[in-house]
């Protein structure tokens, strides 16, 4: 006699990318192993869940996180104990973390390899990015170990020199390696002679504090740095993915370029739909130090229409923890503090409440928190409720608010950018593979049972959901090209 269920989530509201159901869900020993149709009985389980009037979707994908990060002599402050505690928190069942050398002496395997080594900690499933800096001749042996370890992306930024920038010659011989690779390199796009040149102005006039940081980075910038990635990736033919977009022009590039039959991914962030550049005239501008800055009232609105609009294909925090005695330690001089919000914990109601205002639909959020972070990057069995699938889910109500307290929540830091913002679509309950980690009784802390999650080749499980999907609707299906 086959044994009951581990869980049941009963006359769920199922809302997934491609669109809903009413179901029981079926989950046992880790997977969801069926969806009965809301009309039929109740399977009987070893525990029940009933999310009557509540909707359930997919656990959320974070496909931009850095944990214990080293950048120069600055450490964020969490580990992945701690971060994937506040992930969970925040509805978030799998994050995507970078391997980035911490100086020179680190190899790109070195510093994934490291990661994998800390992420044991880790109470939610963890995926891996490398990242390069510079190119030698043991770059494309590095790749294939990295693709062997099933880490099928490779992050470079455009700026910063002198630390992590990449050069031209880099980019393009990275970009070779991951199309024979079968892999999506990553691009933190800003055009590096612009920023210096405008940094070293805005320095000689002694305007260069953080209350100035949005007019040292201009929207120029970025979408100068978005087309010429773009006219790289064409040459080589390779998948590209820009992290952290701000700007709509930066947006439409991608667009324009998908149009030409490029696959062109763009991500933001929340800070990019919820904030402005005012903040940098606050009582705390500290708060709000990342790079690229927050931009024009004018510019966060046509984002947000972006974003309504499906141009936007992810939403991922940019976690990145430092704290306060961090930021203040030189906001005299920008160049000389960490850049980086802590936001794995309030993606979902940040993300949920800008694309609400913007008239978007719940399954429109759903591709952006978790279906699309889950295809695009390739992380099996992530992303859709469905027979077959982890078994990571939210329970949710969308019209439950709260207003951001930054020293309630779980992330190891001592503020939030999105402090005393009041926000639409927490999380109720979060079952992260087949355990209830979250619920009306608390955090019921898993241990450290996160799994690291080898990921597919790009055009090959591409393929694999545009075949999935027309065994669906034709909704899904464009979703997944």
């Amino acid at each position: 006699m086959s044994r009951q269920p581990d869980l049941v989530i009963a006359n769920a509201t199922v809302v997934n990318s491609f669109g809903r159901q009413n179901a029981h869900i079926v989950i046992q020993d880790g997977l969801i192993t069926q969806l009965v149709e809301a009309s039929e009985a109740i399977p009987a389980a070893e525990r029940t869940i009933d999310a009557a009037g509540r909707l359930v979707i997919p656990g959320g994908v974070d496909g931009h996180c850095h944990v214990a990060q080293v950048t120069g002599r600055f450490r964020t402050l969490d580990d992945y104990r701690t971060t994937s505690t506040a992930a969970l928190w925040g509805g978030t069942t799998t994050i995507i973390d970078f391997g980035i050398p911490r100086d020179a002496q680190e190899t790109p395997l070195a510093a994934v390899l490291h990661k994998k080594e800390l992420a044991v900690e880790s109470r939610c499933d963890i995926a891996l990015h490398g990242a390069v800096v510079s190119w030698d001749e043991t770059v494309p042996w590095q790749l294939e170990q990295l693709a062997a370890e099933g880490v099928r992306s490779v992050k470079m930024y455009t700026t910063n020199r002198g630390s992590t920038m990449a050069d031209g010659d880099t980019i393009l011989k990275v970009m070779r390696e991951m199309v024979r690779l079968d892999g999506l390199t990553y691009i933190h796009a800003e055009h590096d002679p612009i920023i210096s040149d405008c940094t070293q102005q805005h320095a000689d006039d002694g305007r260069i504090g953080i209350e100035h940081l949005h007019r040292t980075r201009p929207e120029l910038a970025e979408e100068i740095s978005v087309r010429e990635t773009l006219a790289m990736a064409e040459y080589t033919q390779a998948p590209v993915y820009f992290v952290h977009q701000s700007t709509p022009g930066a947006v439409d590039l991608v667009t324009e370029a998908r149009a030409r039959g490029q696959k062109a991914y763009s991500e933001t962030c929340p800070h990019y739909l919820a904030l402005d550049d005012t903040v940098y005239g606050s009582a705390f501008p500290e708060w709000y130090a990342c790079c690229p800055p927050m931009r024009s009232p004018e510019t966060v609105a046509a984002l947000k229409e972006r974003l309504a609009g499906g141009a936007i294909h992810t939403v991922s925090s940019d976690h990145s923890c430092y704290d306060l005695s961090q930021k203040r330690e030189r906001t005299d001089d920008v160049r000389a503090m960490p850049h980086g919000l802590p936001g794995v914990e309030t993606r979902m109601p940040v993300t949920f409440t800008a694309m609400v205002s913007a008239d978007s639909s719940v399954e429109e959020f759903v591709e952006v928190f978790a279906a699309g972070p889950a295809r695009i990057n390739a992380v099996p069995g992530k992303g859709t409720i469905a027979a077959g699938f982890d078994a990571d889910v939210v329970i949710f109500d969308p019209s439950e608010e709260r207003t951001v307290d930054g020293g309630a929540l779980h992330m190891g830091t001592d503020f939030s950018p999105f402090d005393g913002l009041t926000l639409t679509g927490w999380p109720a309950v979060v079952v992260s593979a087949g355990r209830v980690v979250l619920d009306g009784a608390g955090f019921h802390d898993p241990g450290a049972v996160g799994r690291f999650v080898a990921r597919n080749g790009f055009r090959e499980h591409l393929a694999s959901a545009v075949d999935s999907a027309r065994a669906t609707t034709p909704a899904t299906l464009a979703a997944a090209k």
